[in-house]
């Protein structure tokens, strides 16, 4: 089965995604975007993770950036059935118990709903900013994911001896609502696609044309049967944003608009490279026609994305 899922709007505003209304808006339409998601079928909501943008990045990365956990904590109270992604948590800013301690307690409080979401990150500032090691990233986000594996398991005591990290009879309460949290990978690199294959439970792409994503889809299925893992796997995608009917307005040329028959077209051809969920978004100029938008998308599109060519 493949599902739907969506990067909230107003938490992160890069100038590369964001819509200008978006600049003036805030808690509020946080609350009511979460719950349309919520309300028209949305397997998750997802936010980002930045501690500090640098001037020399700020033109197109901005420094709005919410707290990804008092975020999704924030619209776990408000939400009922949509799951809670971190696309991406920088782990390695963190030392993992830390990590541990505030993604458990999002996944005891929203009552199973977490999944995490990790990357290695890119802004060397932000990781100079509070001590954290920019050139040996991907090593510590290789064993900072073993570590949160025991972190975020079963046991009130975890343990884990490694490199870097190492910690035993010290508890953590509470524990998450599961036995075993998510975790997707986030990261198209050589690296990145060899440690989701090898080390997580899904796969975060960014943004990879389509040609491109379906070699990669093949490069970590190889991956993992090489190593033998035969554990369940979700890959994903980020489709090209997205218009249901049409608009009568300028939405990019890279948007894809139409009738609900063309775009669930479009985005069936996702399902046939193996992709389990798809991250969408959509062109908007309020809150409202954003919301209009998600209701149209669950309501005419989604019904569409089964056909007898198989799952979206």
């Amino acid at each position: 089965m493949v599902v739907y899922g969506m990067q909230l709007p107003v938490q992160s505003q890069s100038a590369l995604y964001a819509e200008a209304w978006e600049a003036a808006a805030g808690p509020a339409d946080l609350l009511a975007v979460a719950r349309a998601a919520d309300a028209h079928g949305f397997d998750y909501v997802a936010c980002c993770d930045h501690v500090a943008v640098p001037r020399r990045l700020a033109a197109a990365m901005g420094t709005v950036w919410y707290d990804p956990v008092a975020t999704l904590s924030f619209l776990a109270a408000a939400t009922e059935r949509v799951r809670l992604l971190s696309h991406v948590a920088v782990v390695g800013l963190r030392h993992p118990l830390v990590t541990a301690k505030a993604y458990a307690t999002v996944d005891h409080l929203s009552g199973g709903r977490l999944v995490l979401g990790v990357g290695a990150g890119h802004v060397r500032e932000e990781f100079e900013a509070v001590g954290a090691d920019f050139e040996g990233r991907g090593a510590v986000l290789d064993e900072t994911l073993d570590a949160l594996r025991a972190a975020l398991g079963p046991e009130e005591y975890p343990e884990h001896l490694g490199e870097r990290f190492a910690f035993k009879d010290l508890g953590q309460r509470p524990r998450p609502a599961r036995d075993r949290v998510p975790v997707w990978v986030g990261g198209s690199s050589p690296a990145a696609v060899r440690r989701a294959a090898l080390k997580g439970d899904g796969w975060l792409p960014q943004g990879d044309p389509r040609d491109v994503l379906a070699r990669r889809i093949g490069r970590i299925r190889r991956l993992r049967e090489e190593a033998g893992t035969a554990a369940p796997f979700v890959f994903g995608a980020i489709a090209e944003p997205l218009y249901v009917g049409s608009p009568g307005w300028e939405v990019g040329r890279r948007t894809l608009s139409g009738a609900p028959e063309e775009l669930a077209a479009s985005l069936r051809e996702y399902g046939a490279m193996g992709v389990g969920q798809v991250q969408v978004r959509f062109r908007s100029r309020s809150r409202t026609e954003l919301i209009d938008q998600m209701a149209a998308f669950g309501s005419e599109v989604a019904p569409l994305l089964q056909s007898s060519c198989g799952p979206l």
